[in-house]
């Protein structure tokens, strides 16, 4: 290799340096490429798709660029006029490596993520795990982009001093970040423990601020909540760590409605109860796990009866606690409806002897 740039003529050895190792590292590129996508048609080979999907791109600029840094280093050790040409082909490289090290974790996101299944009844631990992931590979991909620019900034004596102090000084950089943006720092150490210790996760059931809704995005500083009615609210990340708030699927997805009824004191309770197993019965949103109805209060001029009904999902659940209230209004509005409260008010007269009418 060095006697080959030994006897090529100086002045136009760059150029046919750089056009050579790029004509045939696009060469090898666009083989290697083909291969990857003829590879990813077999529907069971996961990574071979999700590289074929995400990193043919990277590897038409990759492996030019990395023939030609190699070349240019060789010929500039003994020709050092030209060592512009290697130092403009290794700043591409390491740009290029940067973007292909975050395309395979986005790649590895995507195997783990499919991987998971979401359409089981009680889908908890897939909803843990892709939190996590997506969590996880945001932190990654900000360290490459940090770690790349500083060996960037290393590659040249002129700069070097501060791609050493990006690597050194996360102390000092640490405590200027923390006056200057002491919010989002906290905002930022709330996403890690909500990561690991998951009070939340994606598809949640919550309600916060009165609103009950779903969470849809988990990110480094906030996190959306879609509400029933199609709105969002966006939350600082802090506030479900220094907030109390109601997560029904932390632990799993099943719940138990409700459903009141105030009725009269004669109305036979077993009946009712009767009644709401034969609705549970006809209807699917129903688990089969657990039902009851009993007495559960006693007002001045009625009782409160509580139908309890158990269900495979929030908006399920939701759903099935719609129809109890209906089936069992119509049933008893037709059929009891001596048990729909009724008020009495009693009029006591006070007559006063000698008073005139």
């Amino acid at each position: 290799m060095q006697y080959f740039l030994d006897t090529l003529d100086y002045k136009n050895t760059p150029w046919l340096i750089i056009l050579l190792a790029g004509a045939v590292g696009f060469v090898i590129s666009a083989i290697l490429i083909k291969l990857i996508r003829i590879t990813a048609v077999k529907k069971e080979w996961r990574v071979i798709r999700a590289i074929s999907e995400n990193l043919t791109s990277v590897l038409y600029f990759f492996i030019p660029l990395v023939l030609t840094t190699t070349v240019t280093k060789a010929f500039t050790l003994s020709h050092t006029g030209y060592e512009w040409t290697h130092a403009i082909s290794k700043v591409s490289l390491i740009a290029v490596t940067t973007w292909l090290m975050t395309r395979i974790v986005v790649i590895v996101e995507k195997v783990l993520i499919e991987k998971l299944d979401f359409d089981t009844e009680d889908n908890n631990y897939a909803r843990r795990m892709f939190t996590k992931i997506k969590f996880i590979k945001r932190i990654i991909i900000i360290l490459i982009i940090v770690i790349g620019v500083s060996i960037l900034l290393l590659s040249f004596d002129s700069v070097r001093q501060y791609g050493v102090g990006i690597l050194t000084s996360a102390g000092i950089f640490s405590v200027i970040i923390g006056f200057a943006a002491q919010k989002s720092l906290g905002n930022l150490l709330a996403g890690i423990q909500i990561a690991f210790t998951q009070p939340i996760k994606i598809d949640d059931v919550v309600i916060v601020e009165g609103e009950w809704g779903r969470i849809e995005e988990i990110n480094l500083t906030y996190v959306v909540v879609n509400i029933w009615d199609l709105r969002r609210l966006v939350l600082p990340i802090t506030y479900f760590i220094e907030k109390p708030f109601q997560n029904w699927t932390r632990n799993e997805s099943n719940l138990i409605g409700t459903a009141f009824f105030h009725l009269n004191y004669g109305t036979p309770v077993q009946k009712l109860r009767d009644k709401l197993q034969e609705v549970l019965l006809e209807t699917p949103l129903w688990d089969g796990r657990s039902w009851a109805l009993q007495v559960t209060d006693t007002q001045e001029q009625f009782m409160v009866v509580r139908a309890l009904m158990s269900a495979r999902s929030s908006s399920q659940a939701f759903d099935l606690r719609c129809i109890v209230r209906e089936k069992m209004i119509e049933y008893i509005v037709a059929e009891l409806p001596d048990a729909l409260p009724v008020f009495r008010v009693e009029e006591v007269k006070n007559e006063k002897l000698g008073m005139k009418n």
